[in-house]
């Protein structure tokens, strides 16, 4: 057969229905990035794009993220860590040179502080020459979640609520190619969340969300349905893989649901579940990481291979990412998965190959009608705001993370190489120097130079006007977005934006859902028997309950593995102090001596544990509490956890150790030698 005849012979078997001619256009590829400086990520930025990347997906440090300047006291050791510290225009303005925002796609992880970086990004577009209009992208802009999982709220729940539909009214009329909230069940799977719970609360939140705009009477009742068209998620997919194909599946459906039968959308694009999605970063090893290369390809199909569930945008983890922060060539071969995915396969010949499947279609409504009930639940509490108030969905949340816990340390769920088939060779992807990428500590001390020379350098009357101006629209309830881009021109810093809105509406703890949370299961209740005795037996020695402080020093809201730790503490016998997140080192040395506690925990994994660690060490010298042993939890390299021992950290637990009831034994074995020596 000749090759013209191969050739009619494929068009003729595609005009049969067995595939289609014309190729649908692959999702976005996106690589989540950003880190040290401005200059630094703007420099990652462009050699991504020259890879093939076909869209921004910005990271912002934590600072950034929950408000602060650069030399804010509870910024100290975070900058640039996890992300890049923008803290005025002329951040942005070096985040974006030379990248044209009238033809780029833009994801901002951002959302306490969601209108203050979008009006920068519209600042930073006006001195471009770009006319809003022009913009598109996606502010993440979902405070909801953030009470519940990552931690970088800052104001209560319905202040945050007005601040997100300002946006929403904003963009809608001002930037109609923006999507201004992206509803994230991202981060509540990364908080435990099972299926039925992922799909419930982002759905609720998205109706707090839609009904908060609704009642706030910005947007004319005729226009509603274009903001609900522009809403959109980001999702999560675990490894369970049909499960998390009909989940997406299930999310389509339900969604279509909801905006005709509650908000009565009739136009069927309006109704159309938008996402993009970043796979699980839960599920990735520190132990034989490579294998997280077969996880990260999997949960990948999870979200591409149905059409019509298949996702807008993908962003996937580095495979080492529960080492520490990947690098170039880590992020690059994440970017490749997704194009040999895209460009190599057929998969973009084909329709939905999963519609008619008897097995598919049983286990979506399965899925539906588990996340109804919830649904159902959240509604007659109120809804998501009274749902995170009263702390259900929080409680509900760490609950399924410790069962999950539960499973893996019991070996009822199986991870490979953590606890079953954990004979290895040693991997030279990920031995040697230069096996993350690490943030020099003299870049915190050159954004502080620079953001201090910022300050002096602008029209402060100028500044101050702008501010005085946002403050007074915030107090009388008119839409934040114009002065906060006034606000940007003028030269305010992110940290001034967040103290005049501080000012206004105040600041939130969350509940951390600890209290009442059922932790204690089965599964290991033997060994967990066995570390209760030796914690009431040691109260004995001690006169007192054995009494431990989980703290979280510094701004990383990524409280699972405290939760976890807190809970499996109570669960052994000790009295547990944990107070949430965002301490800083005074106040977790404050509260051990207040408290009069045995040993102090610190969770930290946002990369700044030297710091802050030495620094409780040091306060608690100066308190004189420096017998009390310190532990720490985190992403944490071998060669800085030597470096805190030599600081006198008692232990230092990575991602490896996965046993809780195993840690809790060695914390109590390492309180008992302390008690002995002081006998």
């Amino acid at each position: 057969m000749s090759a013209g005849e191969k050739k009619s012979g494929l068009a003729a078997s595609q005009e049969g229905g067995l595939g289609k001619a014309e190729r649908d256009k692959p999702w976005l590829f996106r690589t989540y990035a950003g880190h040290s400086t401005a200059a630094a990520s703007n420099a990652l930025y462009r050699k991504n794009l020259e890879k093939g990347q076909t869209g921004l997906s910005v990271a912002f440090d934590l600072p950034t993220q929950t408000g602060y300047d650069s030399d804010h006291v509870l910024a100290k050791g975070e900058v640039g860590k996890v992300g890049v510290p923008i803290s005025h225009l002329g951040d942005m303005q070096t985040l974006l040179e030379g990248i044209p925002l009238d033809r780029m796609n833009t994801s901002m992880t951002i959302n306490a502080t969601a209108p203050w970086l979008l009006a920068l990004y519209i600042a930073a577009a006006e001195k471009q020459g770009v006319a809003r209009e022009a913009l598109t992208g996606t502010t993440q802009n979902d405070i909801m979640k953030e009470y519940l999982s990552r931690g970088t709220y800052i104001f209560p729940p319905q202040a945050s609520l007005k601040l997100t539909s300002d946006v929403i009214a904003f963009t809608y009329r001002e930037l109609p190619r923006w999507n201004p909230t992206n509803v994230c069940s991202y981060h509540l799977q990364e908080a435990g969340a099972t299926p039925v719970q992922e799909l419930a609360y982002a759905l609720a939140i998205a109706i707090a969300v839609l009904d908060s705009v609704k009642e706030g009477g910005q947007v004319p009742e005729a226009d509603f349905p274009k903001v609900v068209g522009r809403i959109s998620f980001f999702v999560n997919a675990g490894l369970r893989f049909v499960t998390e194909l009909c989940k997406m599946r299930a999310f389509v459906d339900l969604w279509d649901e909801i905006c005709r039968e509650r908000y009565g959308v009739e136009e069927e694009k309006y109704r159309r579940f938008r996402y993009g999605v970043q796979v699980n970063s839960l599920g990735l090893t520190e132990q034989q990481p490579e294998n997280n290369v077969y996880r990260i390809l999997l949960e990948t199909l999870a979200v591409t291979l149905s059409k019509k569930a298949r996702a807008r945008a993908v962003q996937l983890p580095a495979w080492n990412e529960a080492l520490g922060l990947p690098r170039p060539w880590d992020q690059q071969w994440s970017l490749r998965l997704q194009q040999i995915l895209a460009y190599e396969t057929d998969l973009l010949e084909y329709g939905d190959l999963f519609d008619g499947s008897p097995v598919v279609e049983a286990k979506v409504e399965e899925l539906k009608a588990a996340a109804r009930e919830e649904l159902g639940r959240i509604d007659t509490m109120g809804g998501a705001v009274a749902a995170v108030e009263n702390a259900y969905m929080k409680e509900r949340l760490v609950e399924s993370n410790a069962k999950r816990l539960a499973a893996i340390e019991a070996g009822g769920q199986v991870v490979v190489g953590v606890n079953a088939f954990t004979g290895t060779e040693p991997s030279p992807l990920s031995t040697g120097e230069g096996q993350i990428l690490t943030i020099d500590a003299a870049v915190e001390s050159a954004q502080v130079k620079s953001l201090q020379a910022w300050r002096e350098g602008r029209d402060s009357a100028a500044a101050e006007a702008a501010l005085a101006e946002l403050e007074r629209v915030a107090r009388e309830g008119g839409n934040i977005m114009e002065p906060s881009i006034a606000c940007a021109h003028a030269g305010v810093t992110t940290g001034e934006w967040g103290d005049c809105l501080r000012r206004v509406f105040g600041e939130f703890r969350a509940p951390t859902g600890v209290g009442r949370a059922v932790g204690r299961s089965g599964a290991a209740a033997e060994t967990l028997e066995q570390v209760r005795e030796q914690v009431a037996e040691l109260s004995v020695r001690l006169g007192r309950r054995l009494k431990m402080l989980v703290g979280k020093p510094g701004l990383d809201g990524h409280s699972n593995g405290a939760e976890q730790i807190a809970v499996r503490a109570r669960d052994c016998g000790f009295e547990v102090v944990y107070e949430g997140i965002r301490l800083t080192p005074q106040q977790i040395a404050n509260a051990a001596l207040e408290e009069g506690v045995h040993v102090v925990g610190l969770s930290i994994l946002s990369g700044s544990h030297l710091p802050l660690v030495k620094e409780v060490l040091r306060l608690l010298a100066e308190e004189g509490l420096s017998d009390i042993p310190v532990v720490v939890g985190g992403i944490i390299p071998p060669e800085d956890a030597a470096d805190l021992k030599a600081a006198g950290v008692a232990a230092v637990y990575t991602p490896k150790d996965f046993d809780l009831t195993a840690i809790m034994g060695g914390i109590v074995e390492i309180v008992g030698a302390g008690a002995k020596e002081a006998a």
